[in-house]
């Protein structure tokens, strides 16, 4: 029997109907962003079949080695975004610095292009990490300016997850229709979990009290390590599932690895509007004011209570 379906682009204008002041670019920058998500997942889809899978040989400014989908994926967005005159600023974490744009785009857009790439060449869930800001002299504003994040995983079938600040909706891709449907609407992290997603490899780096709540966490029955190494796809999985996910400073990273403004920013945003909490160090990630565009900190976010549980773990 037929059944109504909502496609992104009829949700997002149903939401913007709501705002008697919008002027629809919003809607358009984000059909964008809709549209480069589909043309890079159709690439990635065939990465076993074309000249685009390994590494270009380069490193980004991490020093990490850069893969022939990242660099593709990057030139992408950002041609797409720069032809738009919606955006006046464009940061990528493959970028050195970011690229500010002469014209009056009201919006600022940070990304990460290809989350998890190191793992193309084995076939991993990947993604692409969004986070909008609006148009201000100083594009380093703290992750609560934001005025939508979101993320596209790249796995067994494509979906496309955000939030504008009220609430949080998923859409798969209907590859027979090239469209984006609803198909998790209002998503709500529940409130604990079973299953926590820490790199254990890192383990005796670690600060001693991480140490000690990884430990309590083993001797209880009921949890489950989970980890694939892949931020939007150990998120994704934590969202849905509930749980928490860590990825706290270590010896050898003391500010911790994950990028504040393309990657801590936007998934404590699309998590704590799913119900759920962040937290880095005992700090809230969405209040931290950035100091550079590539600034790093620890989070640890996910299931309400379970961050309650490490808050409390580590205090005492």
């Amino acid at each position: 029997m037929f059944k109504n379906v909502t496609t992104l682009t009829e949700f997002i204008l149903e939401e913007e109907s709501k705002f008697p002041q919008a002027t629809g670019n919003f809607t358009l920058l984000m059909t964008l962003i809709e549209n480069a998500t589909k043309i890079i997942g159709s690439h990635i889809k065939k990465a076993g079949l074309v000249d685009i899978l390994g590494q270009t040989g380069g490193t980004n400014v991490y020093e990490e080695e850069v893969q022939k989908l990242d660099v593709f994926s990057n030139d992408l967005l950002v041609n797409i975004l720069s032809s738009s005159n919606l955006v006046s600023t464009i940061a990528s974490e493959e970028l050195e610095k970011p690229i500010r744009l002469k014209n009056k785009g009201h919006y600022a857009i940070f990304f990460d292009p290809l989350d998890g790439s190191s793992n193309i060449d084995t076939n991993v869930s990947i993604g692409t990490i969004f986070s909008i800001y609006k148009n201000s002299g100083n594009y380093l504003q703290k992750g609560s300016q934001q005025v939508a994040a979101g993320y596209v995983v790249y796995g067994s079938s494509i979906m496309f997850v955000y939030t504008s600040g009220s609430g949080v909706n998923g859409f798969t891709l209907d590859p027979s229709i090239g469209s984006f449907l609803l198909s998790h609407p209002n998503i709500r992290i529940p409130e604990k979990g079973s299953t926590y997603s820490i790199n254990e490899g890192y383990f005796e780096m670690f600060d001693i009290k991480v140490k000690n709540y990884i430990s309590s966490l083993k001797k209880e029955k009921k949890y489950k390590l989970r980890y694939v190494g892949s931020m939007v796809a150990d998120i994704h999985r934590t969202l849905l599932k509930g749980g928490i996910f860590l990825h706290p400073a270590d010896f050898k990273n003391a500010q911790g690895k994950l990028r504040l403004m393309f990657e801590v920013n936007p998934m404590s945003f699309i998590v704590n509007q799913a119900g759920g909490k962040s937290i880095s160090g005992t700090a809230d990630p969405l209040e931290i004011t950035p100091t550079s565009v590539h600034q790093r900190t620890p989070i640890v976010l996910g299931s309400s209570q379970e961050i309650d549980k490490y808050l409390s773990s580590i205090k005492s």
